[in-house]
């Protein structure tokens, strides 16, 4: 795993964007932090920047450093889920433009699959994590439905090995306020 990792953190350090399996299903990635990368996978995905992206984080650690204050809240939800879960989280910063929501919140998932949280923590930076579809598409539950366009729009894919473990379903999404506001947005 470490060779592939390597491999990957290489693509994603020269802005490269990623093909690869989640905790969830196949997600094109890219550095979180890197605009021009960002704006390649909504590109890929013929998806307006509009909308906005999930991010994987490796630890609550990381998800600091990219949030201005995480609702007491999240810290409770991280550690008792036992489902992918995806926290939109108020007051983004450090990260790209172009992942932030207009509301300047912005949603991370600290992923369960090894993995990706060892991705992320060599990185040592959020990963952009959508599915990996063409915008309006259904979403690929494994590597095989995966359209063609998007493997050979990437500029790197992990072996299809590393899909195991993966629900083949998308992660719960909540958003969080600062007030202990929750809202379910995705069961």
């Amino acid at each position: 795993m470490k060779e592939v990792i390597d491999e990957a953190v290489r693509v994603l350090k020269d802005g490269g964007v990623i093909l690869y399996p989640t905790d969830t299903v196949w997600g094109i990635g890219c550095d979180a932090t890197n605009e021009a990368a960002v704006a390649k996978v909504f590109e890929i995905k013929h998806r307006s920047e509009a909308k906005s992206l999930v991010l994987l984080a490796a630890d609550l650690d990381m998800v600091a450093r990219y949030i201005k204050q995480i609702p007491s809240i999240a810290i409770d939800l991280v550690e008792v889920n036992d489902v992918p879960m995806t926290i939109v989280y108020p007051g983004a910063q450090g990260l790209a433009p172009n992942v932030v929501a207009e509301d300047g919140s912005v949603g991370i998932r600290i992923p369960m699959s090894d993995f990706c949280r060892e991705l992320a923590r060599r990185f040592r930076r959020p990963l952009v994590s959508t599915s990996a579809n063409i915008s309006g598409e259904p979403t690929p539950s494994c590597f095989a439905e995966i359209d063609p366009a998007v493997k050979s729009a990437v500029d790197w894919c992990a072996p299809r090995k590393f899909e195991a473990g993966a629900t083949g379903r998308a992660s719960q999404i909540i958003k969080l306020g600062l007030r202990g506001e929750v809202e379910i947005i995705r069961a």
